[in-house]
């Protein structure tokens, strides 16, 4: 049908009014097409099918021209799963547990299309694991791919994820119905989520923690993340999984020191809301880095101390993350004991493992603390005896003042210009705090090498 000049007539302009105009607009898709109503305006009566999203466009119009504002809400739902032998093969956990939706989860295990996952794996879990992780997906006829790497502090990078992109992108995943998995500790688990937050601009994966500190910390939040120029976490994104699966039978297989390390995180949350769990970490501190966190018949003075520790731990983190996912506001409680240990971290890498860095930020925090009035000397103590009897190191030779001072003004740069100082105010409650004095902080540097350097030659009974 041949087109008329007419329309290619051009088009006068618009007038512009003397005041900005502004126009809400609601945005609706009818069949397949989407288009804006004003706010408030009643919908056409239609049979197709409706659909209203919660976005929103304002439309601005002045003299110098139209602006429009975009108001999209970015919805996510994860889940956080407790299991137990998820590598059993009967336990399909692994298979369907990260579908939420009912009818999905019937669409998806009636199928006959065969299953297929790609798995990254450390390879330290991979010598322990890796035997009846191949024997699970195989006994469930799944077509995987295993792929075991290096994940350490020092090969987290943008060269290792490209190297699983490219093994993802060979296997050739469908990114809605095949998430990744990631099997192994905190960096693993950091550097698989970005590898998927990446491929296709964003492909579900799930987190299985095989460590005290990923299963409390790592496993339970949205952030991703690689080490760049030598600063921890400098690339990443927030991605949060689909699902975390949580099973405690993996911790049995770890060193103590990283029962330990974990341990730091877990009463960094003690330190800041929960007095319960100090108490907890105080009476059974020892008897859970015994046990490795194994739940154990016959130990009624304990009750079960490893579940209760591991469940609060995550509940009081998922209070602070959730309604701060994307860390839009940045008083956060949680960032208590990282505003120096990243700087340190880094510093003495490998000589500290993170949970051990955090530690040495809190000890030194829970003395400005002390220094400004908001402990008591008694509570100070009970803090670092805390740590002590979790066999967390209190002090290190290069957390120097010059050190302190350096990671303080790195805060500055990613917190809009205020330290938000997260202080213990008492034995499991906390403040922000932006007044601290740079005379006070060096008066606690000196008390606190003054007592836990000490500490750390003499032993524990010199404090």
């Amino acid at each position: 049908m041949p087109v008329s000049e007419e329309g290619f007539a051009p088009v006068p302009p618009a007038t512009m009014p003397e005041e900005p105009r502004h126009t809400d607009f609601q945005l609706v898709r009818v069949k397949s097409t989407w288009c804006r109503i004003k706010k408030g305006e009643a919908l056409s009566d239609c049979e197709d099918k409706i659909t209203l999203s919660e976005a929103k466009i304002g439309e601005c119009v002045s003299k110098s021209g139209i602006s429009w504002t975009i108001e999209a809400p970015i919805y996510f739902c994860y889940k956080v799963v407790e299991t137990f032998d998820i590598l059993d093969p009967s336990n399909t956990t692994l298979l369907w547990g990260h579908i939420t939706d009912p009818q999905q989860l019937e669409v998806a295990t009636s199928s006959k299309k065969r299953l297929r996952r790609f798995i990254v794996i450390d390879e330290v879990v991979d010598e322990l694991y890796g035997s009846k992780v191949r024997q699970y997906f195989e006994e469930n006829d799944v077509q995987h791919k295993i792929l075991a790497l290096p994940t350490t502090e020092e090969t987290k990078s943008m060269d290792l994820v490209l190297n699983i992109l490219q093994e993802v992108q060979n296997f050739s995943i469908d990114r809605r119905t095949e998430p990744i998995i990631a099997i192994g500790g905190g960096v693993c688990l950091d550097i698989v989520g970005l590898a998927a937050s990446l491929y296709r601009r964003r492909t579900p994966y799930i987190r299985v923690p095989t460590t005290l500190l990923s299963y409390v910390d790592a496993s339970v939040g949205a952030k991703t993340g690689v080490n760049f120029l030598q600063c921890k976490n400098k690339l990443g994104g927030y991605t949060p999984p689909v699902a975390s699966f949580l099973d405690r039978s993996f911790i049995q297989s770890i060193p103590r020191r990283h029962i330990s390390n974990g341990l730091g995180e877990i009463l960094k949350m003690a330190l800041m809301k929960h007095k319960g769990l100090f108490d907890l970490l105080k009476s059974h501190g020892k008897y859970l880095l015994d046990t490795k966190f194994q739940s154990c018949s016959g130990s009624a003075d304990h009750g079960d101390a490893a579940l209760q520790t591991t469940r609060i731990a995550i509940e009081t983190m998922l209070e602070e993350l959730a309604p701060n996912l994307w860390e839009d506001d940045l008083d956060r409680l949680v960032d208590f004991g990282h505003l120096i240990s990243p700087e340190l971290e880094m510093r003495v890498l490998p000589s500290l493992m993170h949970g051990e860095a955090v530690n040495i930020d809190m000890a030194f925090m829970t003395y400005v603390a002390h220094a400004r009035g908001l402990l008591s000397a008694g509570e100070k103590e009970q803090i670092i005896q805390c740590m002590q009897g979790l066999e967390l190191p209190v002090w290190h030779g290069g957390c120097s003042w010059a050190l302190i001072k350096t990671a303080l003004r790195e805060r500055l740069k990613h917190s809009g210009g205020q330290p938000r100082m997260p202080l213990p105010t008492g034995l499991g409650v906390a403040d922000i705090f932006n007044d601290t004095s740079e005379e006070t902080l060096e008066r606690a540097y000196k008390l606190w090498v003054r007592d836990c350097k000490t500490a750390l030659e003499e032993g524990p009974a010199a404090l």
